[in-house]
């Protein structure tokens, strides 16, 4: 089996230990008191708690006790930042990229700590020395992606299955990108799995044909017929050449969006198949440079031949190429590329989502783009931190399924909670408060928040949420009675009974005469509590715009000719969703163009 040759920058130890400060050090003229501290601060997903240990003047040990983060994204922030602050008696760190909010709430629990012994943390702000910065290496290969993501590491995968060396160039700590933090659903239409659920009537037609729809028309055709005839068999080969698992138990989802029924949930979430794709990366021999980021295409002769790289501690490659492929993701947490409509949402995707593969490729080719005015936007998401968000789809699809509704402030119902995410998110939209809050009964709440475990939201994070009981975001609140629970979040609770009593009522009947929600969805009525009621707010993180491709998923410029050399794939490419795309659909093209764009390079002499 071969191997990958994975390389990650990181601080370089000059055998200092926390007795012998490094050169420069603030010392502090304030004797600290000695003891170990316990500070809980703020990251991605949730509280981090840190433990910090004082002795004689110095910080000795740094441990994070309890976290919510995501895992794999921000383990290298775990273990790195913690050692940083004791070998460099620093409360300046390295930023691990991907794990920024991790990173920060780490050394501000170590401030904290400084502070409860007495101590000043202006006097811990040491540099870490850096002995990379200034080194070069050149490197040759056959083909160079750039991005590990969903896309990056399928084409990886299938690129050196077909004989090519690939070198992937990840500018975070890890591989997994933007599918590790998703739903953790996709498309399967033509795949075997769908047909062994039942489904065996689906076509590629009839998933263009509601494609077209949920995006308003607006999608390139072209590339929906790639993406429509070629993701089934993709599947199939994911299961059969890679190992990814779906969750065939649970079923193919039923959604609006959708006329048969065409999407299901991988095994573990998207942490669990991001595992499963990074194992087969690692397994194909390629090799990886993680915090490295490509800053520069190298052009000759109006060809793409390479790229120029530095590593997150400075050093810099120069890698030869016959092809690059960009799958560096969407630009989500770049404010400048977005359009006036993300300001109102809530970010859940990565911090490192910032589209500088796409910005480069405009700069150096002139890569021409497209649709960059639209986004995807879910009615799912719970506001975890300030303007960022966590989705409960997850959980929803459930709920909404058997006894779930949706309410606003007045307690009442105001759409059909089996409606596609369009329909329901311009509702939500339409709301005084942009808000929509989700009902549950005590047998509901329980299913929901254990489906959630894989999705970001920890079964500890919800219960802190509950807590709070709506006196801080996100909107978590509970109570014995519907009105009590609906008190704490600030809704008209007899309004609430009456909606409840009333929906309780459709249910007996077997008709929405509201809504008309369908009757396979009314058949539980609302039961017992504590009830539970969760806020949903607009969440995005995909963003529907990007490079302009041709059949090949060759990059073309704006003049409309192919750039020789230059592919692209996964969410970087802009086009195939049109204004929206609907559940499942990002990471099923995210797998599908991977594969495909490994497969046309192949085809190449």
């Amino acid at each position: 089996m071969k191997q990958a040759k994975i390389i990650m920058a990181v601080a370089l130890s000059l055998s200092l230990t926390a007795c012998n400060l490094p050169s420069g050090s603030k010392k502090s003229d304030v004797k600290m008191k000695d003891g170990t501290y316990t500070s809980v601060q703020e990251g991605h997903n949730g509280s981090v708690k840190v433990e910090t240990t004082i002795s004689e003047n110095k910080i000795t040990d740094v441990k994070v006790l309890e976290n919510s983060e995501t895992e794999g994204l921000a383990t290298p922030a775990l273990t790195q930042v913690p050692d940083q602050i004791v070998e460099y008696q620093t409360v300046q760190p390295d930023v691990v990229s991907g794990a920024t909010y991790t990173t920060i709430a780490i050394t501000a629990a170590v401030k904290d700590a400084v502070k409860q012994a007495g101590g000043d943390p202006d006097a811990f702000k040491n540099d870490i020395p850096n002995q990379e910065k200034g080194k070069k290496e050149s490197l040759e290969t056959d083909v160079v992606v750039v991005g590990g993501g969903g896309a990056g590491m399928v084409a990886t995968s299938r690129l050196e299955q077909l004989g090519k060396k690939v070198i992937v160039v990840e500018k975070t700590s890890s591989l997994g990108g933007t599918i590790r933090v998703s739903g953790g659903n996709q498309v399967v239409q033509g795949s075997e799995a769908q047909k062994k659920l039942g489904v065996t009537d689906d076509s590629a037609d009839s998933m263009k044909e509601d494609f077209l729809k949920n995006g308003g028309n607006l999608n390139d055709t072209e590339l929906l017929d790639i993406y429509s005839a070629n993701v089934g068999q993709t599947t199939d080969w994911l299961m059969s050449d890679l190992h990814v698992s779906y969750n065939e138990e649970a079923g193919l989802h039923k959604l609006a969006e959708y006329r048969k029924n065409r999407e299901l949930a991988y095994q573990g979430g998207g942490l669990g198949v991001a595992k499963v794709l990074a194992q087969a990366v690692e397994d194909s021999g390629a090799q990886v440079l993680l915090n490295t980021t490509v800053k520069e295409l190298i052009v000759e002769n109006g060809t793409v031949v390479g790229v120029k790289a530095v590593t997150n501690l400075g050093k810099e490659y120069t890698i030869k190429a016959k092809q690059v492929v960009l799958a560096s993701g969407g630009y989500g947490n770049n404010a400048e590329l977005l359009p006036a409509i993300a300001k109102e949402g809530l970010f859940y995707g990565l911090d490192s989502s910032m589209g500088e593969g796409l910005e480069m490729a405009k700069r150096d080719v002139n890569a021409n783009t497209t649709h960059m005015e639209y986004i995807k936007e879910y009615p799912n998401g719970v506001e975890t931190s300030p303007k960022h968000a966590k989705s409960t789809i997850a959980g929803n699809i459930p709920i909404l399924s058997s006894n779930g509704i949706l309410v606003n402030q007045d307690g009442k119902r105001v759409v059909n909670e089996k409606a596609s995410n369009h329909d329901i998110l311009n509702v939500l939209q339409q709301q005084k408060n942009q808000t929509l809050y989700l009902v549950m009964d005590s047998a509901s709440f329980a299913v929901w928040k254990t489906k959630l475990k894989n999705a970001g939201l920890t079964e500890e994070t919800i219960d802190q949420f509950v807590a709070n009981n709506g006196s801080t975001e996100p909107i978590f609140t509970s109570g014995k009675t519907l009105e009590e629970a609906a008190k704490a979040a600030k809704i008209d609770g007899k309004a609430l009974q009456e909606t409840v009593d009333k929906f309780n009522g459709y249910v007996a009947a077997g008709v929405d005469e509201d809504f008309q929600r369908n009757p396979d969805y009314l058949k539980t009525q609302i039961g017992d509590g504590p009830y539970y009621i969760v806020e949903q707010k607009a969440r995005y993180a995909s963003t529907m715009g990007g490079l302009d491709v041709n059949n090949n998923l060759q990059v073309m410029n704006k003049d409309g000719n192919p750039i020789a050399g230059l592919y692209a794939a996964g969410e970087i490419i802009g086009g195939v969703m049109g204004s929206d795309s609907p559940s499942g659909a990002n990471n099923g093209w995210a797998v599908t163009s991977g594969k495909y764009v490994a497969e046309k390079i192949a085809e190449q002499k």
